[in-house]
């Protein structure tokens, strides 16, 4: 009886306080995704990513995130990026993209994508990184923002700062979201009105995204950009159609839609692809 109930508590001590994570072996693929609870790095055989050239509209946003990537893979200095802006236009496409074109020739650069109901854990993810040496990590956290409840950002806002440690020197820390300040204006808003001091308590949340070095706005496209989109699909997956129709189709998938973006573009191009009998 003894033994099963100390079997039990040891159990549960586990649980709560588990032991470090066995580093993967590195070697194996291009991505991981990291995964708390129990704390684990899993292989992405492939990767969901658009190729660099099919992505149209962000040009400036391309070149300084692969100046920042190349720079990060060679050893030298680079800053945390924070890609944010219009829905659908390409965000997390980039970052997977840079990754993909700066890792041809830098095979020890890795992506490691973090959810965001995992920011907590990101000091255990931080330390087993820290110990691979000879390899390079790229983590990133797509869609990132915060709610009124939501204390995750602390968490963040200390890995970026790197704390007494700092951060490690073969990391660096990608983000995508919709919100510039990664929270809704009504919870900055609401933090003025109802704090006591609603200078620094605004300061003190908008200051995440200050720890970012770079800041990547993307906006939504014009209709030349968007069925430019759609040309260079068509082109990359051999869908065979003439432009007058192209033009016809696109422009009226998109008015239904209420919306141009990247996104709606490669959904039309999914339809048009059904319907020709083309597998992408």
């Amino acid at each position: 009886m003894t033994e099963a109930l100390l079997a039990r508590i040891a159990a549960a001590l586990e649980r709560l306080s588990p032991p470090p994570a066995e580093p993967p072996d590195f070697a194996a693929a291009g991505a991981f995704v990291w995964h708390a609870t129990p704390d684990r790095l899993d292989p992405v055989a492939s990767v969901n990513r658009v190729p660099l050239r099919l992505l149209v509209g962000i040009d400036r946003a391309q070149d300084t995130l692969l100046a920042n990537t190349r720079a990060f893979a060679a050893g030298l200095p680079a800053n945390n990026a924070l890609l944010w802006g219009a829905r659908g236009m390409g965000k997390s496409s980039l970052v997977k993209a840079a990754h993909a074109e700066v890792g041809e020739g830098a095979p020890a650069l890795k992506l490691v994508e973090v959810l965001r109901e995992d920011l907590p854990s990101l000091g255990r993810l931080l330390r087993l990184l820290r110990a691979a040496t000879g390899f390079r990590f790229i983590l990133f956290c797509d869609d990132l923002s915060f709610g009124q409840e939501d204390a995750h950002y602390k968490s963040l806002k200390a890995v970026l700062d790197g704390g007494v440690e700092g951060r490690p020197e073969n990391v660096v820390f990608y983000a995508t979201s919709n919100r510039r300040h990664l929270m809704p204006r009504d919870m900055i808003e609401n933090e003025r009105s109802t704090a006591i001091n609603p200078s620094e308590a605004v300061e003190e949340k908008v200051s995440l995204s200050d720890r970012f070095g770079l800041w990547l706005g993307f906006h939504p496209c014009d209709q030349d950009a968007y069925l430019e989109m759609i040309r260079r699909y068509c082109a990359a997956f051999g869908i065979a159609i003439d432009e007058a129709t192209l033009r016809a189709e696109a422009i009226e998938w998109q008015q239904t839609r209420g919306a141009r973006s990247g996104r709606v573009a490669w959904q039309y191009v999914t339809d048009l692809a059904g319907r020709r009998g083309v597998r992408l």
